[in-house]
């Protein structure tokens, strides 16, 4: 059954989302759309994709002919909207993280299994080709024992708003570029390792007189007992990459451009001859788009009746690192998780 799906929010990511599937799915599309503010250019974008700028969220959620809401709006909007979408009977969609908070995540969750509501939650690197291959390398052992993760997500983002605009309000943007770029790599490392017992992080302010942190970094420790690192470092220039150590070998991927197709790179420890420094090999993969990949996959949850968000799962588990992370910052102290 195609899925007729809502979307609240249509600044620049949500019209990137709409854009992953509109006229190119067979699975999922948007037939309305809800915005804060009637801006002109959402007025003209809706219009120009097909479909009709209602006038409040509680219309678009009493609309009998939608499905799913997808939610692509400020972080601390979205409790508000998933837990009123469970109670309409619409499936949900929502940008990461899930929420800011431990509390805010399980109210979510309970809405929606109470409502038999299926949760998703955007963390499209788990449907890049590359990364699942890294996956395929733990698993079969061509990696060897996992022993760590390193990662950054990195760029110029508070540079890139004004001084009023929602993603540089402390409250939005807790522990820096965490809750904006860090979040994914986090996910990711998750999806490689498991889920993590400890945290350490630091996170300032050094280059602007207002707005968020911009150097933030953290220490992992998973609880399968490899190491992490990671560092998201917002007034600098795009960069992002993640690199996987296993006793066998490494795998890495990374760029300045993470909305394409990544390219692999792997390298192996030679037994036979220790001394010798391998060059790595590159691994390329068709070209796939994430976002489409990730909202069709809901769709499929949809008419399976499948949850995807659950308590305990890793987005809940994210949002209790995204805490931890900030706990750690303030009092300078390791956080353990859970």
């Amino acid at each position: 059954m195609m899925i007729n799906a809502g979307i609240v929010g249509l600044g620049r990511w949500g019209q990137n989302l709409v854009n992953s599937i509109q006229g190119k799915s067979d699975k999922i599309r948007v037939v309305a759309g809800a915005t804060r503010t009637r801006a002109q250019d959402a007025v003209d974008y809706a219009k120009q994709q097909g479909f009709p700028l209602v006038d409040t969220v509680a219309a678009l959620l009493a609309d009998p002919k939608i499905d799913a809401v997808i939610v692509a709006t400020p972080h601390t909007q979205r409790v508000e909207l998933i837990t009123a979408a469970a109670k309409a009977g619409k499936h949900v969609f929502t940008e990461k993280p899930l929420t800011l908070t431990g509390a805010e995540a399980a109210a979510c969750l309970k809405a929606c299994a109470a409502h038999k509501i299926t949760l998703a939650v955007g963390y499209n690197w788990r449907f890049q080709p590359a990364l699942q291959e890294i996956r395929r390398m733990l698993d079969d052992g061509r990696l060897g024992v996992l022993q760590h993760i390193e990662g950054n997500f990195c760029g110029p983002s508070v540079y890139r708003f004004g001084k009023e605009h929602w993603r540089l309000r402390p409250e939005e943007g807790p522990a820096g570029g965490m809750t904006g770029r860090g979040v994914h790599v986090v996910d990711a490392m998750m999806y490689l390792s498991g889920q993590i017992d400890n945290v350490y992080a630091q996170s300032y302010r050094r280059t602007l007189d207002y707005g968020i942190d911009d150097t933030t970094s953290m220490l992992f420790l998973f609880k399968n007992g490899a190491t992490g690192y990671l560092g998201t470092f917002i007034a600098t220039a795009e960069t992002w990459r993640m690199q996987v150590f296993g006793s066998k070998g490494w795998a890495e991927v990374g760029d300045t451009e993470h909305l394409t197709t990544w390219q692999l790179r792997v390298c192996y420890v030679n037994p036979d001859n220790l001394h010798v420094h391998h060059k790595p090999q590159i691994v390329t993969f068709p070209q796939t788009s994430t976002e489409r990949a990730e909202l069709e996959n809901f769709a499929d949850a949809i008419n399976a009746k499948r949850p995807l968000a659950v308590a305990g799962g890793d987005e809940a588990h994210g949002v209790a690192v995204l805490e931890a992370v900030l706990k750690s910052a303030q009092t300078h102290q390791p956080v353990k998780i859970g």
